[in-house]
């Protein structure tokens, strides 16, 4: 692993993946050409509200996979939760940044031995850029194996761990002790290793970017560990047009109609849509501003039209469990 993103680096040069490239979706015995969708909801654990919205979103809605920020005050509610509910689809959401303001969180490992994971006020940096500047990656790989025990602690195993804001995609040393703890915990990771279109197109990716995430993909296949074909981590950043009130009907509609044109545009294969979800409380409005779109994606995934649209479409919906339980399967 030590030298891995140069060498991937060089067979990126030689590599040129097929458009009738095999999808990890087919290899994982899906129907072929059928789109396979996890709508994944971020952040439960860090308020009584996400977690509330978490639950429903996934009981009445369609969503059907979270995971967890560990170093929040609201993680022993929502772990109570996974230990009634232990088949649910919850990962642990590897969280290296505290951006809120007035409601921030700390280090699970301790400032003691992640000095360069906090900030002046003792908190996690509030963005990627200073985690990247100012922590090693042998920082960043204690705190998230003890984010990791953190939720095993609780009598459950993670479906799967992915990344608080991407800090973990901020450098390739940060990513190569991602994929090393997921592969030696046996734990999924998130990674878009296949076709990789939605994300591509999202992050505006050079194709030596995407052929990486390819080669990173072939080497979670090659550890018995389930793999992503594309990824869609901007739902954050849909919006109501400037002016247009931000009532339940106009958030609603307008991330139902957002939801149904990025399934349109998905390629067949695993994709993993990425979204936050809050039940609505005056308090929460207090948290972050970024309300609006957190109770957008919560009505959204209760709405009946988006349900008749993926019922209609035929789309498949999965969970990381269930895709593991298929990639054992695999030889």
């Amino acid at each position: 692993m030590k030298q891995f993103f140069f060498v991937a680096a060089l067979i990126s040069f030689l590599y040129r993946p097929s458009q009738a490239q095999e999808t990890y979706a087919e290899k994982l015995g899906y129907p072929k050409g059928k789109k396979i969708i996890l709508f994944h909801i971020d952040d439960a654990g860090m308020s009584y509200e996400a977690n509330q919205g978490t639950i429903v979103a996934m009981e009445k809605g369609v969503a059907n996979s979270t995971s967890v920020m560990m170093p929040c005050g609201w993680v022993p509610a929502y772990m109570k939760y996974l230990q009634q509910h232990p088949t649910t689809d919850a990962g642990v959401h590897l969280t290296l940044t505290s951006e809120w303001k007035g409601y921030r969180w700390f280090p699970i490992s301790g400032r003691e031995k992640v000095p360069g994971l906090v900030d002046k006020e003792g908190a996690m940096w509030s963005n990627v850029g200073d985690v990247v500047k100012h922590a090693s990656a042998d920082e960043v790989e204690t705190e998230i194996r003890a984010q990791i025990a953190r939720f095993r602690s609780f009598g459950v195993e993670p479906s799967h761990i992915d990344s608080h804001m991407g800090t973990l995609f901020g450098s390739p040393a940060f990513t190569e002790r991602y994929v090393k703890v997921g592969i030696q915990e046996k734990i999924p990771v998130m990674l878009p290793g296949g076709h990789a279109t939605l994300i591509a197109k999202e992050r505006n990716s050079p194709a030596q970017e995407i052929q990486q995430f390819q080669q990173v993909g072939k080497m979670l296949w090659g550890a018995g560990l389930p793999v992503l074909d594309d990824l869609f981590a901007d739902t954050y950043g849909w919006k109501l047009p400037a002016g247009t009130p931000n009532t339940e009907e106009n958030l609603r509609k307008m991330k139902t109609q957002k939801y149904i044109e990025l399934l349109k545009e998905a390629k067949p294969g695993i994709t993993m849509v990425i979204m936050h979800c809050a039940a609505p409380s005056d308090n929460f409005k207090e948290i972050t501003d970024s309300w609006p779109t957190r109770y957008g994606d919560f009505w959204a995934m209760l709405d009946p039209e988006l349900k008749t649209f993926l019922d209609k479409e035929g789309i498949v919906l999965t969970t990381w469990r269930e895709m593991y339980e298929r990639r054992k399967k695999v030889k």
